[in-house]
This record gives structure tokens, sequence and C-alpha cells, in this order.
């Protein structure tokens, strides 16, 4: 609910209040409040002048859900929708509601679909990802990596086996990939 500018000022028994809540309304009395003195006594809230505030520009073409008639005021705008990622986010968008699995599904893979085009555009680069030192696996044996799991309750134990492989075997993949093409072209 949008804040209005008409008063909406609740009557409240302060006598029951103190009655019913221990310690309520200590601060009532102004010699109690240690900043009494820096208080203005002469301030008058104004509450907003407008009835709602105005839109952001920028927002035609943006994604929301369908659930609404229109965008926020305010939304950003610093990160638009781009590539392939982008068309799988824009569907979910378009198509299905927030309460459909379908819709929050095809976001995870939007973003699964970005997360690999970054890496691929690493590889492009002088300085690609290094899995290795960017995971934090070799940080692991010099901060107690069993003592850190073992009998403290944590969750990810279970799955902590395969984190190995979903890190490397994209890596893997990729590598044998480079190394079948290029094998390729020499044979040719």
């Amino acid at each position: 609910m949008p804040y209005r500018p008409e008063p909406h000022e609740q009557t409240v028994d302060k006598v029951a209040l103190a009655a019913r809540i221990p310690g309520w309304g200590a601060d009532r009395d102004p010699a109690n409040r240690p900043s009494w003195p820096m208080e203005d006594e002469h301030y008058v809230a104004t509450g907003p002048h407008w009835e709602l505030p105005e839109r952001q520009s920028g927002g035609e073409g943006r994604e929301r859900s369908i659930e609404h008639t229109m965008l926020p005021r305010v939304f950003g705008s610093a990160q638009p929708l781009h590539g392939v990622s982008g068309a799988i986010r824009r569907l979910a968008y378009a198509r299905f509601g927030e309460g459909k699995n379908v819709r929050w599904l095809l976001l995870v893979a939007g973003d699964r679909v970005e997360a690999a085009g970054a890496h691929l555009r690493s590889l492009a680069t002088r300085r690609p990802d290094n899995p290795i030192t960017q995971t934090g696996v070799l940080s692991e044996a010099n901060h107690g990596p069993l003592r850190s799991r073992i009998g403290r309750g944590r969750v990810d134990l279970r799955h902590t086996w395969i984190d190995p492989v979903l890190v490397a075997l994209p890596w893997l993949a990729t590598g044998a990939l480079v190394l079948r093409v290029l094998g390729g072209k020499r044979r040719g």
C-alpha cells in the first residue's frame, strides 16, 4: 500500500498500554529522554507533497511479472538483458506467473546460460578464469577441511563429494573439446 498524504493517526489508550506492557512509555517524560535537549520542539511533519511519486523514465520494454499491470515507480536498469540468456528470461517474464515453477526454472536456466557465456568469454581474454584459485580449493588444506565439516552439523556435508565434479567437469569437458578440435584440424 503506497504512503498517502492523508492523515492516518490512530488513537492509542496510553494508560492501558502502560498497564499492560511493563516499561511502556518510559521515555514519554522529557526528563527521562536522553535525546531531549537535541530534539526540535517546533518540527512539523509535512508528509509527502504528491499523491503518487513520479515514474522513473526508461521503463518501456522492461520485464515485469504478468500479475502486475505496471512497473514499480523505481526499478533497476544497470544490467539490461542481452543475448540468449536475456531471451530465456524475457520468455519467463512474458509467459509465466510468479507462482509457476516453470518461470523460476527458466530464470535459473537464464542465469546458467549467462554464467557459461562468461566462462567462454574469459577463455578469450589474456587472463581466463582459474578454477583452482578462484574456488578456494587451495586454501582448504590450510584451514582445517575436516575439522570445519565433521561434527558441526553442516547441511552441505551430504553433497560435498560432488562439488569438485561440478566445478571441474565443465573445465575438463571444454579442454577435451578443444583438444579434439585441434587434433581434428591437424589430421585434416
